[in-house]
């Protein structure tokens, strides 16, 4: 069977390279007569593995040298709980809830302190982002949090908060590596790696060295603690290895893409075919304002539940996978990463039109 177009949100479409690179090293890595999947991860092979991943990353970010990159698991969820357990010193911080994991974020920190929403786009089912200006950010703050690019609801942050001073954290997971970004402005960004970067089962951390400290919150698991993962480079326990290798691989492939300026170009190719559709269609619509739209996932609805589920079935039977949107906005969802090529996003917006010709 021929491959499809995979519009999931993740775990998503990965370069065809990386996966047949992967393929040919399957059952011999590098002369070693073994998987990298059954290899120790103590061993010299995948040291090499592990920090030519990290070196290939601190290039295409441009990331200084007082940050730590960690390779954790437990996924984007579980920084939820990590980031109060190591940050919370002073019991508060201020969350912006723009969506579903940010305000699961936000639930999680109120378990350790007190988590202030300081605003919110709920009241218009997390369609806009809200201005981040002027935020009455908490004197006693110990950071302020966000979810960078929303999933579920195709939203971007287009400028990072003011937080006046405090320190910013932010979730990263389905913009990571999209297009540059300055490391310096955060004190940590993290991304589960399975929406642009790799499979399932990998959460990168990049963390100011003065924000890992022995002085977490009393009762923090052993595991949880970024500063033994950190003394440890991300080798405390075994990482889950073969995650970490094909990001690697992904790294190395963005690199001999052109790095970030081009992602980005290509990103905002790709989106621009697929939003300029949307804006001159009489059938669908997009769901998120202009100004806040999402290069990497993409939300549209034609109003009728029925018609919706229509063309995902069709959509399906054309070779364009995983079209269905979240249950929580419904219609349809395009997931346009990295990794996805125009042709994909061009062979999407011919079947719309097809689409919309039909059933008008």
């Amino acid at each position: 069977m021929s491959r499809v177009y995979n519009f999931s949100a993740g775990p998503a479409v990965l370069p065809e390279e990386v996966l047949k690179e992967a393929a040919n090293e399957m059952l011999d890595y590098n002369g070693t007569g073994m998987s990298v999947m059954e290899m120790s991860h103590r061993s010299k092979a995948y040291e090499e593995i592990i920090q030519g991943a990290q070196k290939d990353l601190r290039e295409l970010m441009n990331i200084p040298d007082h940050y730590k990159v960690l390779f954790l698991q437990g996924g984007a969820s579980q920084q939820f709980a990590m980031i109060p357990m190591n940050l919370m010193k002073n019991k508060v911080a201020d969350y912006i809830v723009t969506g579903q994991w940010a305000k699961k974020a936000w639930q999680e920190g109120s378990i350790y302190g007190k988590a202030n929403k300081i605003a919110s786009s709920e009241d218009k089912t997390f369609s806009y982002i809200p201005n981040c200006e002027d935020l009455p950010i908490s004197e006693e703050a110990d950071y302020v949090y966000i979810c960078e690019n929303n999933t579920i609801y195709g939203t971007k942050y287009k400028k990072l908060p003011n937080t006046k001073g405090k320190i910013l954290v932010s979730d990263v997971s389905s913009c990571f590596l999209s297009e540059p970004v300055d490391v310096t402005k955060y004190g940590i960004l993290f991304g589960g790696v399975q929406k642009n970067i790799g499979p399932a089962g990998v959460v990168i951390v990049i963390i100011r060295e003065d924000l890992i400290r022995e002085d977490c919150l009393p009762g923090t698991p052993t595991m949880l603690k970024y500063k033994i993962h950190a003394d440890n480079d991300s080798l405390y326990n075994t990482p889950p290895a073969y995650g970490i290798y094909i990001c690697g691989k992904v790294f190395k492939w963005l690199k001999k893409m052109g790095g970030l300026e081009a992602m980005k170009e290509h990103n905002e190719k790709k989106a621009k075919i697929l939003y300029d559709f949307l804006d001159e269609s009489k059938l669908f619509q997009g769901t998120v304002v202009k100004e806040d739209r999402s290069l990497m996932n993409v939300p549209f609805i034609t109003g009728k539940e029925e018609l919706d589920g229509k063309f995902v079935k069709e959509a399906k039977e054309k070779g364009l996978e995983n079209l269905k949107g979240h249950r929580s906005v419904g219609g349809m969802r395009a997931s346009i990463y990295n990794a996805m090529p125009i042709q994909g996003v061009e062979k999407l917006v011919e079947f719309m039109k097809d689409f919309e010709e039909k059933n008008a």
